[in-house]
């Protein structure tokens, strides 16, 4: 079956969905709808994450009219992609069996522990375990998603497919952007931190670990971008580590100026722990042809940062780990070069929001194809899992289980 209609549910519409969205407004024109449940809070649209109101987007909370136009949606649309919505939406859908994408991040980040919290529990069971014998399907924006969702009882068994967030992707001509970086480094390597300045981030790791490479008699040049409760604490520590001098401190950009940053720099560093869902400044630097630095726990890492190729990981939290892979590149510029012409391609081939918006019509219709090949008796058997993708790599395919220890698999 061809895909005419679907419509995606979240809480609300930002940067990191809009080229995605946009994607399949260009292939299914008035079959697609983006579903808004709520507000944006204030200090993600300070940001810069709000977006202007495309033609395809139905805000919930607007209107009688528009809440029952979102539940006719859910009920009637070809494919119903669902973020972080009222699950109550897909109520009469899962009733008649029809196929639902949940689109998910790990979520047992922090810890199997969290199963155990009563309200949690009871929220798992009925969203996940309830619920994995229903034609349901995810799209993970984690490396990590299923085998979070393996270890409660076996949820979305067979049914778990790459993806993450697409942010938008530029069309960078590859020699072109290079060139540019190498010109304005000026001889001197540029490395590039970005985010919210928050514990889970570890910004103090990077200036860390270029405090121990300083006093080898190292040579760069740091550009801290972001705001939060440890911008201070970062600051003073770079002072501390003998980098001040060389750190540049400054407050958040709007989306489209950080893009602007990234392909101004040669390296981009991001340290970040388990908390990190998925991770979306790994694809925003790549597709900027930064050659990365990236934790092993973000979960957007083991399927973006191939290590040696596109890039190098580092075991999260271990800042002697950190200064022997920046080590690595402020040895050998070439591999800088070679990284981040590696990263544009990879990104440009596969993981950009074209592509991933043509591969989930692409996977709903081979999954749709191989169940209608089998009896109810053989779909309630297999708790409708179909064998296989018609990917190899990259979004929509396979997503298999990885465990958090997984860096040291290739080391």
């Amino acid at each position: 079956m061809k895909v005419k209609t679907l419509t995606f549910f979240s809480n609300y519409f930002n940067h990191h969905q809009k080229a995605l969205c946009d994607a399949w407004f260009s292939l299914l024109g008035d079959g697609f709808t983006f579903v808004e449940t709520m507000p944006m809070e204030s200090f993600r649209a300070n940001m810069g994450w709000g977006e202007s109101d495309p033609p395809y987007l139905l805000r919930t909370y607007e209107s009688a009219e528009a809440e029952e136009k979102a539940r006719t949606l859910a009920l009637q649309s070809d494919l119903v992609v669902m973020g972080t919505a009222p699950e109550y939406y897909l109520a009469g859908r899962l009733k008649q069996n029809r196929i639902v994408f949940r689109y998910s991040e790990r979520p047992l980040k922090e810890g199997f522990i969290k199963f155990f919290i009563p309200r949690l529990t009871v929220k798992y069971l009925r969203l996940h375990v309830k619920n994995r014998r229903k034609p349901i399907y995810v799209l993970g924006a984690s490396a990590f998603t299923s085998l979070d969702f393996h270890k409660m009882f076996g949820s979305y068994e067979n049914k778990c497919y790459k993806f993450g967030y697409f942010p938008e992707h530029i069309p960078y001509e590859a020699d072109e952007l290079m060139r540019d970086k190498e010109e304005k480094a000026a001889g001197v390597p540029t490395i590039l931190w970005m985010g919210r300045m928050l514990k889970l981030k570890h910004p103090e790791l990077v200036v860390r670990a270029l405090g121990m490479l300083r006093r080898e008699g190292y040579d760069f040049r740091l550009h801290m971008a972001g705001e939060g409760e440890m911008r201070a604490e970062t600051e003073r520590l770079a002072k501390e580590c003998g980098i001040g001098d060389v750190t540049t401190f400054s407050d958040f950009y709007k989306p489209r100026a950080a893009r602007d940053v990234m392909a101004q720099s040669m390296i981009y560093v991001m340290t970040s722990d388990k908390l990190e869902g998925w991770g979306s400044v790994i694809y925003e630097a790549q597709n900027a042809g930064c050659a990365q630095i990236a934790s092993h726990a973000c979960g957007a890492t083991p399927w973006l940062v191939s290590d040696g190729e596109t890039g190098l990981v580092f075991e999260s939290g271990n800042v002697t780990d950190l200064a022997g892979r920046l080590r690595t590149l402020l040895d050998h510029p070439e591999l800088v070069r070679t990284y981040g012409m590696n990263a544009l391609k990879q990104m440009q081939d596969a993981w950009n929001p074209e592509t991933a918006a043509e591969r989930v019509l692409e996977l709903f219709s081979y999954i749709e194809e191989r169940l209608s090949a089998m009896t109810e008796q053989e779909k309630r058997a297999c708790n409708y899992a179909v064998e296989g993708s018609p990917f190899t790599d990259g979004p929509c395919s396979t997503a298999p289980f990885l465990k958090n220890n997984w860096i040291r698999s290739i080391r």
